[in-house]
């Protein structure tokens, strides 16, 4: 019997039952706290044989703890919050859940170009004041939408956007421009993206800043960015700058610097709540998305512990 380390808050919350499956092949799912603190998982590590790990971090020091560790399946998509060459050096396998919940950030992204474009979360807000003013809105159809970052999410963006008449542009280094095509979307480099998108979608990798002040400049007047990737794709003052004087018509987002510590983000000045929509890092919470992020982590780390390969692994361990 192997014992199976769950940290992360929604594994098993769906209808998914990864318990039974787990007594199944005769292992046991034990529970940790979401941010891994060390000193609360030194007991558990050294009696760990797989582990479902949420968004916290896995470093060094949580592996020295754990010699009986043979695979770490990253219930989501990114591996940034673990130490990969370190879970590499000791022959452990690292796996990820790819396209687990790209359906449900989809759905979100486009919800939230609705939402910024038509004034829906202001306009709840002010009737509920008593304010039956109306805003008037633009038409998700008649844009022109620019995606930034074409995988998996991107091209569900863009199959959504057909059924609007959007149109729509693209870019990705890593998709040869035929495949954008194949995909509904028209090629386009990433500065004709912001000289000619009335709505801009951010789903790129984090490490990098893409809407800065410079391309802020290049912008149609009163255009819209989503953002369901990372938040340090946008430099947080300079869009907060771009929206006060209306360069930047709206920006909605699922997430902000600091996340639950972003309460200091420019983006939260009260001056700009009818031009900001944040949601709290909930467009991959869906029941359909936790249940395919559960069987794809789960189904990795039973496949180790039999001795076989993981079917996402993203080690060659």
């Amino acid at each position: 019997m192997a014992v199976i380390l769950v940290t992360s808050r929604s594994f098993g919350d769906g209808d998914l039952d990864v318990h039974a499956r787990a007594a199944e092949a005769g292992h046991t799912i034990v529970r940790g706290p979401a941010h891994h603190p060390l000193d609360d998982l030194a007991d558990v590590l050294p009696t760990v044989d797989a582990w479902i790990a949420g968004t916290g971090p896995v470093t060094t020091e949580h592996l020295d703890l754990a010699p009986r560790l043979v695979v770490i399946a990253r219930y989501g998509v990114g591996v940034e919050a673990v130490d990969v060459a370190a879970a590499t050096e000791r022959g452990i396998v690292v796996s990820n859940t790819p396209g687990a919940n790209a359906e449900a950030v989809a759905d979100h992204t486009v919800g939230l170009a609705l939402a910024a474009l038509r004034s829906t979360v202001d306009g709840d807000r002010r009737v509920r004041s008593g304010d039956w003013t109306v805003r008037r809105g633009r038409e998700l159809g008649a844009s022109t939408v620019g995606i930034v970052g074409f995988g998996r999410i991107g091209r569900g963006v863009a199959r959504r956007l057909q059924g609007f008449g959007s149109d729509v542009l693209a870019t990705d280094p890593f998709v040869p421009a035929e495949d954008v095509r194949r995909a509904g979307a028209e090629p386009a480099t990433l500065d004709e993206i912001f000289a000619k998108a009335d709505v801009i979608t951010l789903h790129a990798p984090g490490g990098q800043v893409i809407v800065d002040e410079e391309r802020i400049a290049r912008l149609r007047r009163g255009a819209v960015i989503v953002n369901c990737a990372r938040p340090d794709l946008v430099d947080e003052p300079a869009l907060a700058a771009a929206l006060a004087d209306g360069r930047v018509g709206a920006y909605a987002a699922d997430v902000l610097t600091g996340d639950t510590a972003g309460h200091d983000s420019p983006l939260l000045d009260a001056a700009l709540a009818d031009r900001v929509v944040i949601t709290p890092h909930l467009a991959a919470q869906t029941t359909q998305a936790v249940d395919n992020m559960g069987a794809m982590a789960l189904e990795s780390a039973l496949a180790v512990l039999a001795g076989e390969p993981a079917p996402y692994a993203v080690t060659s361990t």
